[in-house]
C-alpha cells in the first residue's frame, strides 16, 4: 500500500533531492506559491515551498533508500515508521494548484480587526488543515495571523488568513 510521508530537506539543497529521489524511483510532491515583490524598483517573482524544508514522498515498497539521498536529511516519523500524510490533505493541494503554483486564499481587507486573544482555541475553516484546531499565537506580516499548531512531529506556527479561522466551539 501506498503512503504519502514528509520528508525534510538540507537547505538549499532542494533541487538536489527532488533529482536524487527521482532517480532513485520515489515520487515526489512540492507544492509551492508565487511570492511577489518589489526591490530596487523591479518586480521579482519566486516560487518558494510552501512549506520551506519539507517534501512530500510517495512510499510503495521500501522508504529506507530515500533517507540517505543527497539533501535528504531525514523522514517525519511517527514512531519507528515514517509519519504518514493523509491522502485527503495531498488531494486538496493539488486541487488548489493552478499552472504548479497553490492558490492561497485572498488576503483580509485592510483595516480587517483580529479579535483573537493570544492562546484562544481556534478551528481551521478552509484548506488543507481544515477541521484542525490550534492556538492563535498572535499577527503576522500581511495581514495574517499566526496560529500555533501540532504539525510534524512538534508545534508549529503556521500563517492563515483571518477569514480561514474561527473561535473553537
Amino acid at each position: 500500500m501506498a503512503i504519502w510521508s514528509a520528508v525534510r530537506l538540507q537547505p538549499h539543497r532542494e533541487r538536489l533531492a527532488l533529482t536524487e529521489l527521482a532517480r532513485a524511483g520515489f515520487e515526489t510532491y512540492c507544492p509551492r506559491i508565487l511570492h511577489r515583490r518589489v526591490a530596487q524598483g523591479r518586480k521579482i517573482e519566486t516560487t518558494p515551498l510552501l512549506f520551506p524544508g519539507y517534501v512530500f514522498v510517495l512510499i510503495v515498497a521500501q522508504w529506507h533508500a530515500a533517507r540517505w539521498v543527497p539533501g535528504v536529511i531525514g523522514f517525519v516519523m511517527g514512531g519507528e515508521r515514517p509519519a504518514r500524510v493523509p491522502d485527503a490533505v495531498i488531494d486538496e493541494l493539488k486541487g488548489r494548484e493552478r499552472n504548479g503554483i497553490i492558490k492561497l486564499p485572498e488576503k483580509p481587507k485592510p483595516g480587517s480587526r483580529v479579535d483573537f486573544q493570544v492562546n484562544e482555541r481556534l478551528r481551521i475553516k478552509v484548506g488543507p488543515l481544515r477541521g484542525l484546531f490550534g492556538l492563535y499565537a498572535g499577527q503576522a506580516p500581511r495581514d495574517r495571523i499566526l496560529v500555533l499548531m501540532e504539525l510534524l512531529g512538534g508545534a508549529r506556527p503556521v500563517e492563515l488568513a483571518i477569514g480561514d479561522v474561527s473561535r473553537a466551539s
